[in-house]
């Protein structure tokens, strides 16, 4: 058997701590997790799901979340891994959509999950990892009689699209039934690219419901490490755990990071991360003074990468290579990247367009056929409507999503770099900019600021804040008003979900 996969741990240390709670310190060994594991896969066979069944999971970050994921890796079939921050209404649709056959739930989402159930098709297996509570049955209890899955293959996670503007969407990656052990190309790139192995403490700080956070934690179980499970992020907790548990390697959103360069340097230098070994961010811009913030107090371990939840395209990129490209999201390693205009042609080096991959890995959306053609090209290049450019080195640089895009007087405005300049100010802990209707120019650039506490949010501040932003970017591209708010929404991911923001507007 290959030694990517958590069965060849368990038998060569079965005590070695797989994953461990950060909060409450409880550890799951790897033979506990293969075990476990081991006993979910033999009931979702005895259960009558066969190999690519699909399964869903709605779980907060607790001890049972990687026994579940592991459990329907191990038989073979698709998992969906729901947001506990979804409505219910949202749960119904991707449930339906997803024709879950099964769903496993945390204690504390039962009653989301019944409201939920009221507006999706019937399923047939419903499983709690807490008390059994009417309708849901203890997965423990049920598990723990079952005979062993006659036949484990690897499977794969079917996740949705985070639905920033509009329904999430199902990405369906290849199924092959490989057998145990055969660990998927991303596992192997984590592996090389940030060294992720036996000997690795990763911190965890994100929900493991999206696409990164499972996928990493995941690898490290394959190559034999531990993983630290933060149930939910806060940035001086997450030095304190660097510090106690001797943490290799995190990766986290651009949002995590900028929370913990905003705590009082005193109390960021109070912290030993000398263990620190890598510090990876994705998923959202960091603005570039940030970056360097970071690298000066880190020093060069930090890298990015670049990708999406359907796997078209990964670049990424060390401290030194961002250094001398910065702003870069880096080099492509999986897939290669191609600028095209609206057109379909490729647009000179340092052009901004839709950003399109070619020889990426394999994906389509789940039951939309139209929004999976419109992901493709004539020439079967892929896309996730993305925009940003190439420098004449092949590094890429994000500019925004197409739903992003501000339409102002006939003129295109990509809202990232005023809102990275205005999250680089001291006075603000986070900020976004969005175009609003207007009667006669369509759109006019506006921004919503959350400033830290203490700072008013006043004429006086925005007028400060507006002068900071005219005088490092283009008048044009900056907001013409600042709308002053205790919290902006974002997902765990770091997305902002501006459409929230817009539909005030409408």
């Amino acid at each position: 058997m290959s030694t990517s996969f958590p069965d060849t741990h368990a038998a060569a240390d079965p005590h070695r701590p797989a994953y461990v709670m950060a909060s409450t310190g409880v550890t799951v060994t790897y033979g506990e997790l293969v075990e476990s594991s081991r006993a979910i896969a033999g009931l979702m066979h005895a259960r009558g799901l066969g190999h690519g069944a699909t399964v869903a999971l709605l779980m907060e970050n607790d001890e049972w979340f990687f026994q579940v994921a592991w459990g329907l890796q191990r038989a073979g079939l698709r998992y969906v891994a729901l947001s506990t921050r979804l409505a219910a209404d949202d749960i119904a649709y991707i449930l339906g959509d997803a024709d879950a056959a099964a769903l496993v739930v945390s204690g504390g989402m039962t009653e989301l999950a019944r409201r939920a159930l009221h507006g999706s098709p019937a399923i047939g297996e419903l499983f709690t990892t807490g008390e059994p509570e009417g309708e849901f049955e203890s997965l423990a209890a049920a598990s723990a009689g079952a005979p062993p899955h006659p036949d484990e293959r690897e499977g794969v996670d079917l996740l949705y699209s985070s639905g920033t503007t509009g329904r999430p969407k199902g990405v369906v990656a290849e199924l092959t039934l490989a057998p145990l052990g055969t660990a998927p190309g991303f596992a192997t790139l984590f592996h090389q690219r940030w060294g992720l192995g036996s000997g690795s403490v990763y911190l965890s700080p994100a929900p493991l419901y999206h696409a990164a956070p499972l996928r990493v934690a995941m690898t490290v179980h394959r190559y034999g490490g531990t993983v630290i499970v933060m149930e939910s992020f806060d940035a001086q907790t997450a030095l304190e755990l660097i510090e106690s548990h001797r943490v290799t390697e995190t990766q986290m959103v651009p949002t995590m990071l900028l929370r913990i360069l905003k705590l009082p340097v005193e109390q960021r230098r109070e912290r030993d991360l000398s263990s620190l070994r890598c510090v990876i961010h994705a998923a959202a811009p960091m603005p570039v003074e940030a970056k360097r913030e970071l690298i000066d107090w880190l020093g060069p371990i930090v890298r990015e990468f670049y990708s999406a939840t359907e796997n078209y395209l990964f670049t990424e990129l060390d401290s030194a290579e961002w250094l001398a490209h910065p702003g870069s999201v880096g080099r492509a390693v999986s897939g290669t990247p191609h600028i095209l205009d609206d057109a379909g042609t490729e647009v000179p080096v340092g052009e901004t367009g839709t950003i399109w991959s070619s020889g990426g890995l394999w994906f389509e959306y789940l039951h939309d056929p139209e929004k999976t053609a419109t992901s493709r090209n004539e020439r079967g290049w892929t896309t996730v409507g993305d925009l940003g450019r190439l420098d004449a080195d092949g590094y890429l640089y994000l500019a925004d999503r197409r739903s992003d895009l501000i339409l102002c007087g006939g003129v295109n405005i990509y809202p990232q770099e005023a809102e990275n300049v205005l999250a680089g100010h001291p006075d603000v802990v986070d900020a976004a900019v969005f175009g609003i209707p207007h009667a006669e120019l369509g759109q006019v650039v506006h921004a919503a600021v959350q400033v830290r506490p203490g700072v008013g949010g006043d004429p006086d501040t925005e007028r400060r804040l507006l002068e900071y932003l005219t005088e490092r970017v283009s008048p044009f591209k900056c907001p013409r008003r600042l709308e002053f708010v205790d919290e902006l929404p974002r997902l765990p991911t770091g997305k902002i979900l501006k459409r929230v923001l817009q539909e005030q507007y409408r």
